[in-house]
């Protein structure tokens, strides 16, 4: 435990950090738990693809010692910025963390055995939503440790703590997900935003399709909504599921005349309090609203 006297002392000693977004800050805000709070860029249901940042986050980025971000194919507001405002932080992209296990972006809407995974080279061809596989977040955390004991070594025996503790707590999450996912393993479902591969990878999920991208676009072609429509229609899914960093009425007009029923994933928690608890938050309601909707029609 520390003392009051410590707390402060730490904290006054503390390096400046700005994290992106929600899930990536909470992790952030977990390692450095007892030490200081990290700054969060993104708030609410705002998305990190067209994101304007406010007088307030410049400010902050132009005083940061350190910024967590996952990298230019996902945080896109943010290339620039940290050019041109924070020229002298130390910058990490957790995208590049060490031993990550990350996926191709894939293109097109419907996917099978024949997956049509983007070619090349480079952080801009991965689908940057690592979080979404508690291994990726446990390998984030020891790489948030080990970025900010460099930076800051005076508090290294409060940033490992953090980490070690993380780690057994995101085990066991991984664990709880597992099984409360294996009832509804089979049951095919569609998404409105490619966001969801590394769950779908970690526990076996049976994602059909998704009416956006990795980087959602602003209206689906008339071949994706063909394919989409077909194969919702053929696998009988159960749920279409949008987001609420994005309003359209395709998902809705997609499922029109069909069985499936229409939910919401959220990968970011738009309306989750920040901090070291939204991580967890954030991946129970995912679960939550998985199982609510998938199992109703299991």
């Amino acid at each position: 435990m520390f003392s009051a006297g410590a707390l402060a002392q730490a904290a006054a000693e503390a390096p400046r950090v700005v994290v992106s977004v929600k899930p990536i800050h909470s992790l952030v805000a977990g390692v450095m738990a007892g030490v200081d709070a990290p700054r969060l860029l993104v708030r609410g249901a705002a998305s990190p693809h067209n994101f304007s940042l406010r007088p307030s986050d410049a400010r902050a980025l132009s005083r940061a010692d350190a910024v967590f971000w996952i990298g230019p194919n996902f945080e896109t507001f943010l290339e620039g910025a940290l050019k041109a405002l924070a020229p002298d932080a130390r910058v990490i992209a957790l995208g590049d963390a060490p031993g990550l296990h990350v996926l191709a972006a894939r293109r097109g809407g419907v996917w099978g055995e024949d997956d049509d995974a983007a070619d090349g080279p480079g952080q801009r061809n991965r689908d940057p939503h690592v979080w979404l596989d508690p291994r990726n977040a446990r390998l984030i955390v020891e790489h948030v440790a080990a970025s900010l004991s460099a930076l800051d070594p005076d508090n290294a025996p409060a940033y490992r703590a953090n980490r070690d503790r993380l780690a057994r707590r995101i085990d066991g999450l991984d664990r709880e997900i597992a099984a409360r996912l294996d009832r509804v393993r089979q049951a095919p479902f569609l998404v409105f935003h490619d966001a969801y591969q590394y769950l779908e990878t970690r526990y076996g999920l049976n994602v059909q399709g998704a009416l956006s991208g990795v980087v959602p676009a602003d209206s689906p072609g008339a071949r994706r909504l063909s394919e989409l429509r077909r194969r919702l229609v053929e696998t009988k899914a159960a749920c279409l599921f949008g987001e609420p960093q994005f309003e359209s009425a395709l998902p809705r007009a997609l499922i029109r005349g069909t069985s499936a029923e229409l939910a919401v994933l959220d990968p970011l928690g738009a309306g989750i309090s920040p901090g070291p608890e939204a991580y967890f938050t954030i991946m129970r309601e995912i679960v939550d609203n998985l199982v609510g909707c998938l199992s109703r029609r299991s």
